[in-house]
């Protein structure tokens, strides 16, 4: 069967990685398990794996419960929900690169898609890139003010009673945001310290960046497929993943997160050497 590369898709969140943990899924040359995010890594350098398996033992029993529609994707979803609450209590490497390779075939791949990987340290991000012969790594990234507002309202979204507060919700937690508060749903978009801890870390012939505005081409799709070892293959380009409540920014919230993010549009347009049009226009008057 021989070996298969190893993949992380490291984020950032809301930049388009549910999007690609479905393509990648779907892909004949990739065997990715029914959970897309594993938090394996995380949950052990976070110390909290008692709590991670408690959590997908308590959505094992939930679907347990669940009555109607698909019984055996269902029952497949239980059975990668209870290895993986196992295996997190087990915190055993070995066992992390086995439930990653149970049941694949002939495919190429397999992999683990959780953008919280991003904030892991140098140190856990080298040991990473040694456990196969072939291990690459996805950075997505999305415009910074979309990408903020993004994660804020997802965040409103689950802390709201009724979805007539989002709006309300998500314009006070953006203030939190940029006046210093909040800082988890800042870290996940601050690309200026994650590519600095990938450029320490890792060796860049394992790295994929890439623009997330720029992913839904069929251009950097296939320059992805190559950089993984595995086939081109045509996408559905006009669906999205996850898309959240549709509450728009007003003026005066795009132009003051644009002002305070304006490090990461620096930082990125030098480290890439560009902007994609949609940033650019984010940074007009900034």
């Amino acid at each position: 069967m021989g070996d298969a590369v190893l993949m992380f898709g490291m984020g950032a969140t809301k930049a388009g990685t549910s999007w690609l943990y479905r393509y990648l899924a779907g892909h004949p040359d990739c065997h990715l398990r029914s959970v897309k995010e594993l938090h394996y890594f995380d949950t052990l350098d976070f110390g909290n794996r008692a709590g991670r398996a408690k959590a997908l033992r308590s959505r094992h029993a939930e679907l347990a419960g669940r009555r109607g529609g698909d019984g055996a994707t269902r029952a497949a979803r239980m059975a990668d929900l209870a290895a993986l609450a196992d295996l997190v209590e087990s915190g055993n490497d070995d066992a992390y690169l086995a439930y990653l390779n149970a049941g694949r075939k002939q495919e190429r791949l397999v992999g683990d898609m959780t953008p919280a990987y991003a904030l892991l340290s140098e140190g856990r991000l080298r040991q990473m890139a040694g456990m196969a012969a072939q291990v690459r790594f996805i950075y997505l990234m999305r415009d910074p003010v979309e990408r903020l507002w993004s994660h804020v309202r997802m965040i409103a979204r689950r802390r709201s009673p009724s979805a007539r507060d989002i709006a309300g919700l998500a314009g006070a937690l953006l203030g939190r945001v940029l006046s210093g508060a909040e800082d988890h749903i800042a870290a996940r978009g601050d690309y200026r310290a994650v590519l600095g801890r990938i450029d320490r870390a890792l060796d860049p012939r394992q790295v994929f960046l890439a623009f997330s505005e720029d992913l839904f081409s069929g251009a950097v799709l296939d320059k992805l497929c190559a950089f993984l070892g595995i086939g081109a293959r045509s996408a559905d380009l006009t669906r999205a993943a996850h898309v959240g409540v549709p509450v728009e920014m007003n003026a005066v919230q795009r132009a003051e997160a644009a002002a305070w993010l304006k490090p990461q549009y620096d930082f990125v347009a030098a480290r890439m050497g560009r902007l994609p049009a949609a940033w650019e226009a984010n940074t007009v008057g900034v």
